[in-house]
């Protein structure tokens, strides 16, 4: 009688288009389950001292891809960092008030969240692969930079809050930009978030943020006065060197198993399948593909975090665990500077003479690719 009681039950569930049971989403897609060990290799990455870290995540575009640049604080006080990320979806569009995470400019997220986890705190409409989970859609670059100032910290708290308030409050114009605060690509980007954060919260007075002049704002064409992630987070490791700051980095691999595919994207192309992209500056290797780098600048940042990288961390497809894949000692930051320049200079290509044969349509050799480097490859 009670066999017959639930067949009926599951049979009128059917019928009226329910599932009887709700079925578990798959291991690295948004909603599934967690890695177990995330804390555990939280409390391993915190014996290093670091006050903050620039997160400069990898693109997913082909082409011309500039990935995404956001900071963790660290409160030495609490178990994990808070990451303060540029929402992608703040921009006011009307396509975007229903499904989207749109409630703040600025999201703030436990560091642990942002790149490990498949669930949010800022509920079911946040962006897995973008406010959380960041290691399943791409790779992210993490700069420890450890001796800052704690009033830097308090500054950099405090204007994100500002961004936020003059979000809610719709200013069309600021003292610290002269357009409407929302998030735009080419002017209000995350880059720029962030180095306003430095410049007008945290006292960098000196850090050059593009699109802040009255002359810039003549300026016709959007993509020159964009502030792009890896020249903001070159400029403030420069500016940070300057105060006698140190550094390490630590590589957060992109896991190659997820099939999740986003419905907000519309690509239909599975997160493993996704390019993987050291995200590049303006330059002839911005609209090439993935892998392509002949760039000097490129070539320098690549470099630059590679000899002042500590380890890389991997999700291990087998064990469904986070491990230190690779490790090495960071050099001091002006040897790792200079053996960054003698190594991009032999390896960069001639500029002028790439510049004059692509102008015809004539296709040179590959360029240089370093991105092994960020591939798990970290070695002394």
């Amino acid at each position: 009688m009670v066999f017959r009681t639930i067949l009926i039950l599951m049979i009128c569930a059917i019928n009226l288009g329910m599932a009887p049971v709700c079925a578990a989403e798959s291991f690295g897609h948004k909603g599934g389950p967690d890695i177990e060990n995330i804390g555990e290799i939280n409390q391993l990455l915190q014996q290093n001292p670091y006050d903050l870290e620039l997160l400069l995540s990898f693109g997913t575009s082909r082409g011309g891809s500039a990935g995404h640049l956001a900071v963790a604080v660290r409160d030495k006080e609490t178990s994990d960092d808070l990451v303060y990320s540029a929402n992608f979806y703040a921009d006011l569009d009307p396509k975007h008030e229903k499904g989207y995470y749109n409630e703040n400019l600025i999201i703030m997220v436990p560091k642990t969240e942002y790149l490990f986890k498949t669930s949010s705190s800022l509920g079911t409409d946040a962006s897995f692969g973008l406010d959380m989970g960041e290691i399943y859609k791409r790779s992210v670059i993490g700069i420890r930079i450890s001796g800052v100032d704690p009033q830097v910290k308090t500054g950099l708290r405090d204007f994100f809050q500002r961004l936020n308030s003059d979000f809610h409050a719709r200013k069309q114009s600021t003292d610290y930009h002269h357009s409407p605060i929302v998030y735009e690509y080419m002017n209000l980007n995350c880059a720029k978030t962030v180095g306003l954060a430095f410049k007008y919260g945290a006292g960098f007075d000196d850090l050059p943020i593009k699109g802040t002049s009255f002359w810039s704002r003549l300026n016709p064409f959007s993509v020159t006065k964009a502030n792009l992630p890896t020249e903001m987070a070159m400029q403030l490791i420069e500016a940070f060197a300057e105060r006698n700051c140190t550094f390490d980095v630590v590589l957060y691999k992109k896991w190659e198993g997820s099939t999740y595919i986003d419905p907000l994207e519309g690509s239909g192309a599975m997160y493993k399948d996704l390019p993987n992209r050291f995200p590049s500056v303006l330059s002839l290797d911005y609209m090439e593909n993935q892998g392509s780098y002949e760039d000097y600048h490129n070539l320098f940042a690549m470099y630059l975090l590679y000899y002042l990288g500590r380890c890389s961390i991997v999700l291990n497809g087998e064990t469904l665990r986070l491990e230190i894949e690779h490790q090495k000692e960071p050099d001091a930051f002006a040897k790792a500077r200079s053996k960054a320049e003698e190594s991009a200079q032999k390896d960069k290509k001639h500029f002028i003479r790439r510049l004059v044969f692509r102008a015809w349509g004539i296709k040179l050799e590959p360029g240089v690719d370093n991105t092994p480097l960020y591939e798990g490859k970290i070695t002394q």
